[in-house]
């Protein structure tokens, strides 16, 4: 006979990696697993470690391989802050995180919250920034090229940022935004942030329904003090952005507020952008706002828009009402509360979120990452060239207390012979010679840039470059040699300050 108990069917867990982190981080990851259980939301955790616990532990990359395993199992990830290394020791356990697992778009909604008040406060701000998360100097290659010379290499590549360009544009057309900024520093960096820019506005033209514009980073940064409300969606390279999405977090309420999520095509990682504060870690004075928030982002990635739209109303009704918050939002306004203590009031307060109040929910939201999946295609990865050709080298050197005019003769006699000539001298990117008088300060870094003779052979002799790199050599220290590269007639290598 059949049964007429009717049972509720569960929904299926998705499985997550937790890595509570260091400093707050264990405290600030328990307060929103209480109130992801309150809520019932179906994810089922795996703790992992990375940061200053793998550190401590000898890793020298800080993520063990325990965690690779675990994430490139569950393609989830929400992450509390680690500790980083700062002007020493190892590299970074979150970059390493997200360059393992090419998640090359960092996604940083910036919006008002209710019951925060800043002094931008109905301003109506609205945003995304979407930053490239694997290039630009975050491939931290570096060198000392003297004792008191350091060398930072920026790579940007067209496909980094083609592929960054089509997560801002999916993600504009998935939130029904009108507009995509590229910001840039191109006026000055013409080949780095100029290749940006460039591939940015080609992608646009894929996207006849989106507005293409561009900004000056340095102009960026002024209109995001002065006029917020009208950045929509803007993209821009790794440290810009890096820099920019900080800047926007305190118009609405600061660090302690903000989450991103950071997606590739293998894995999405959510986070809070705070740090681990380790000067009040375990007091229990953390605000979980933040890693809740990501948490959130979390969910709607997962399709789970309903449930987080219910803890977001809790969230709100809580921090709207102002009886228990954390001491970073008290002010002494209201008796600061713990850590938990204010977990514990928007779990409480989910009782009091009405199901019909809640929007409906047709697809997860592009400012909470799914708009970056799978991209549609809009320009080829690699650009086509019809001639390209190596002109000429710079060759990077180390010479003490140099008269430049001497240096330039004694360099000019060493190249005689060889099928290169000695265009110029720089120092710290202006040309020093030959040509007009300098006063700028010299230091033992030099750069020679040698071109092909007009009489010269087609092609580039690699020996004859190196015998030249010898002879140099052989009296001066040489540190980095570069290929001039000429393409389609365009030159491909940067002009000094004052070349001619």
């Amino acid at each position: 006979m059949p049964s007429t108990t009717t049972e509720t069917v569960k929904p299926v867990a998705h499985e997550v990696v937790l890595i509570e982190g260091d400093g707050i981080g264990p405290e600030i990851a328990a307060a929103v697993r209480l109130i992801f259980e309150a809520a019932a939301a179906p994810v089922r955790w795996t703790p992992a470690i990375a940061g200053g616990r793998a550190f401590a532990a000898g890793v020298a990359t800080g993520v063990p391989a325990e965690t690779v395993d675990a994430i490139e199992r569950a393609r989830l990830v929400l992450k509390a802050p680690l500790e980083t290394p700062v002007g020493h020791g190892g590299k970074s356990a979150n970059v390493t995180l997200r360059k393992l697992f090419e998640m090359y778009a960092n996604i940083r909604p910036v919006k008002e919250l209710a019951g925060i008040t800043t002094p931008f406060s109905g301003r109506g701000i609205d945003m995304v920034i979407v930053r490239e998360n694997v290039e630009d100097l975050y491939a931290g290659i570096e060198h000392m090229q003297t004792p008191d010379t350091a060398q930072a290499l920026k790579l940007i590549t067209r496909r980094g940022s083609a592929k960054i360009a089509r997560a801002a544009y999916e993600l504009a057309r998935r939130e029904g935004r009108s507009r995509v900024t590229a910001v840039h520093k191109a006026n000055i960096l013409k080949l780095t942030e100029g290749l940006f820019k460039r591939t940015v506005e080609a992608v646009g033209a894929g996207y006849p329904d989106i507005t293409t514009d561009h900004m000056i980073v340095d102009a960026c940064a002024h209109k995001l003090v002065v006029a917020p409300e009208q950045i929509d969606v803007a993209v821009m390279t790794n440290m810009n952005g890096d820099i920019l999405s900080d800047l926007a977090a305190g118009l609405v309420g600061g660090l302690g507020l903000a989450a991103s999520a950071n997606v590739g095509d293998h894995a999405a990682m959510f986070e809070a952008v705070h740090g681990s504060a380790p000067d009040i870690a375990g007091r229990g004075l953390a605000n979980p706002t933040a890693f809740l928030q990501a948490g959130l982002m979390l969910l709607r990635h997962l399709g789970e828009a309903r449930a987080a739209a219910r803890i977001e109303a809790a969230l709100a009704l809580t921090l709207s009402e102002g009886r228990v918050l954390t001491g970073d939002l008290a002010r002494g306004k209201v008796e600061a509360a713990s850590t938990m203590a204010f977990a514990e009031a928007v779990a409480a307060n989910l009782e009091r979120v009405d199901p019909a109040a809640l929007p409906e929910v047709t697809a997860p939201a592009g400012a909470d990452a799914a708009a970056v999946q799978a991209p549609t295609p809009a320009l080829a990865d690699r650009i086509t060239v019809t001639t390209r050709d190596d002109v000429g080298f710079d060759l990077f050197f180390e010479v003490e207390n140099a008269d430049p005019a001497e240096l330039g003769a004694e360099i000019t006699a060493l190249a005689e012979g060889s099928p290169f000539r000695l265009k110029h001298l720089s120092n710290r990117g202006t040309a020093i010679w030959p040509g007009a008088v300098s006063r700028t300060e010299l230091t033992p870094h030099w750069r020679a840039r040698f071109v092909r003779r007009a009489d010269a052979a087609a092609g580039f002799d690699d020996a004859a470059a190196l015998a030249l790199i010898g002879k140099v050599g052989a009296r001066h220290r040489w540190m980095h040699v570069e290929k001039l590269l000429v393409t389609d007639g365009a030159d491909g290598f940067s002009r000094d300050q004052g070349e001619a």
